[in-house]
């Protein structure tokens, strides 16, 4: 079947190009102009990407990504004009997964585009023969991508769960930060290390009682990142 990507962009020259260029390379396009609009294509339709202009005539793009984060962990691929670290940061803070600043090339979008999606695959996992891991109170279920702390579900990003779940897979060692974005995004990843810093802070936020001194996530500083096993 064909992946849905929904495009949240106001900008209708960017939308024409997606709408041809789109369904040539097999995916299915939804579109919404307002940030509304978009917040709600996703609660109904549950696509396989979004990608997401922040400068939208309703609601800051920010705001967006806070808002289906709520609910859902679709990959969410931020397409802007604003090309400053700090707007990129903001955004991947927000629960963004990806960040590709105008003008950009088809190519590289498409490429985005599958990167994304191979990682809410490889998130989803293939049912291998031990599909549960448990560490401590971290139990991770990977046919049903689902993370238990303590007894509470928490809802990732597939950042978010892909990076938990290296570091379940590899407890007590140390994973470079090398290793670790070669794990998640492959030999040729196209991520920044201070995004990784990113998502880990937003997976410490979720996952530690005290981000500030984490119990499980521990920073080898310089190398890497250990899931602390007592």
């Amino acid at each position: 079947m064909a992946s849905t990507v929904l495009l949240i962009e106001d900008d209708p020259q960017i939308r024409r190009l997606l709408r041809v260029t789109l369904p040539t390379e097999g995916f299915t396009l939804l579109e919404a102009e307002r940030g509304i609009d978009g917040v709600a294509q996703n609660a109904e339709h549950n696509p396989d990407v979004i990608i997401l202009d922040l400068g939208l005539p309703d609601i800051d793009g920010i705001e967006v990504v806070r808002r289906v984060r709520e609910k859902s962990a679709t990959p969410i691929l931020v397409l802007s004009a604003r090309g400053q670290d700090q707007d990129k940061v903001n955004a991947l803070d927000a629960g963004a997964d990806d960040y590709l600043t105008k003008p950009f090339s088809m190519p590289e979008l498409l490429a985005r585009i599958r990167v994304a999606l191979r990682h809410a695959a490889r998130a989803v996992g293939d049912a291998a023969a031990e599909s549960v891991l448990t560490v401590g109170e971290i139990q991770i279920d990977q046919v049903r991508r689902q993370v238990m702390v303590a007894g509470h579900e928490l809802l990732l990003t597939p950042n978010e769960y892909s990076i938990l779940l290296v570091l379940v897979r590899h407890a007590g060692k140390v994973i470079t930060h090398r290793q670790l974005m070669k794990e998640i995004w492959g030999p040729t990843n196209i991520m920044e290390t201070h995004y990784l810093r990113v998502f880990m802070a937003q997976l410490r936020r979720k996952l530690e009682k005290d981000p500030a001194r984490p119990r499980y996530l521990i920073t080898e500083p310089g190398v890497g990142y250990r899931l602390k096993v007592d």
